[in-house]
């Protein structure tokens, strides 16, 4: 699927067709991380791209975070900009072949930019790469779009039925604090893997 190649998101990025890029940091993943006390938590946001939400929580005193894209382009950007950041917490590879545990991963603008056919695999992985206790917390759009994706929607129904598959802990809830420009459109998720 030509999405998912890397060639087309690096084009986008050099092009600047990044609609999915807001300018700072998200924030629902913005409040959810001032509250977290523990700053040792170890911590990956999957399709970085540019990486905004890393560097907020690595500038507010977040000493473990990772972050992956399938474009290097957006990565050696983050670089340049944030040098003081562990070259090897940045990942340029493919999600799905990510080997490692986190307590906390972070979901913005991931899930939607992958076909919906990868949905059981996104969500098999995400248990996968989640230590036991450990949470998936993001934004997802609670809403169909009438253009073909990327961004692909859903709605909390569909959503609730594939992350119960795999998870026993499953919340959302209407995203309060979005954008304007998603106001209403959003779902805040928190979901936890057991402890066994």
């Amino acid at each position: 699927m030509a999405y998912l190649d890397e060639n087309y998101w690096s084009q986008r990025y050099l092009t600047g067709t990044t609609g999915w890029d807001i300018g700072y940091p998200s924030y629902p993943l913005v409040q959810y991380l001032d509250q977290i006390v523990n700053k040792e938590v170890e911590i990956l946001i999957p399709g970085a791209g540019n990486g905004l939400e890393a560097a907020y929580a690595f500038q507010n005193g977040f000493k473990d975070i990772h972050l992956l894209d399938f474009s290097l382009h957006p990565l050696e950007s983050f670089k340049m900009k944030f040098p003081s950041f562990p070259e090897s917490h940045i990942h340029h590879e493919d999600f799905f072949y990510h080997n490692h545990q986190y307590d906390l991963i972070l979901e913005q603008t991931f899930f939607c930019a992958l076909d919906p056919s990868l949905r059981i695999q996104y969500v098999n992985k995400m248990y996968e790469l989640l230590k036991p206790g450990g949470k998936l917390v993001g934004v997802l759009f609670n809403q169909h779009f009438e253009k073909a994706g990327p961004p692909f929607g859903g709605d909390v129904k569909e959503y609730q039925s594939l992350f119960s598959k795999k998870f026993e802990e499953v919340k959302m809830e209407p995203c309060y604090n979005s954008i304007p420009e998603r106001q209403g459109a959003e779902l805040f998720i928190q979901i936890q893997k057991s402890n066994t």
